[in-house]
């Protein structure tokens, strides 16, 4: 059997190169693998961003074989954060998508920091961006696209995309 799925990412650990999805419908869970997950243009994706898929039943259960679509988690109620207060929604749109490269990411820390590239300033990346913009991680060296803003602290990203999607999006 195979078919097209809606559901929710359960977890996604890109340190082990897989995770599971939760159908709408119910079911076992589905294995969704780093291989499908990066020919979609994401090296992670968020625990709990709704996501659609292509499944096929395997001697080893159900596995995604292609990701179609991914929306990230939804914000809990409660405050932005702080540097993101001041913006409306259409200025925080109209910020270009600048291609960068990720410095480094601790995701237990809940922090990173990132280049655009031919500026050498770093770009601080907070983890509670990064989920918000449905992603789980970040690998050194890995190519983003970042909206940058000045923060009270400095440069800071309000959005990462994996730079494949933001290319793909771009067209």
């Amino acid at each position: 059997m195979a078919g097209a799925m809606r559901g929710h990412v359960k977890w996604f650990d890109p340190m082990k190169g897989f995770g599971f999805v939760v159908a709408d419908e119910g079911g076992p869970d589905i294995l969704l693998h780093a291989n499908v997950l990066r020919n979609f243009g994401q090296s992670s994706v968020a625990d709990g961003a709704e996501i659609e898929i292509l499944v096929q039943n395997t001697t080893r259960g159900m596995q995604a074989v292609e990701v179609l679509s991914i929306v990230p988690p939804t914000e809990e109620e409660g405050a932005p954060l702080e540097d993101l207060a001041t913006m409306s929604a259409e200025e925080l749109e109209a910020l270009p998508l600048e291609p960068a490269r990720v410095k480094w990411f601790d995701k237990g820390k809940g922090f990173g920091f990132a280049n655009v590239f031919g500026r050498s300033e770093d770009i601080f990346v907070h983890v509670e961006i990064l989920r918000r913009s449905g992603l789980a991680d970040l690998q050194p060296g890995e190519a983003v696209g970042l909206k940058v803003v000045d923060g009270r602290r400095g440069l800071m990203a309000i959005q990462v995309s994996a730079w494949e999607r933001a290319i793909r999006e771009r067209e």
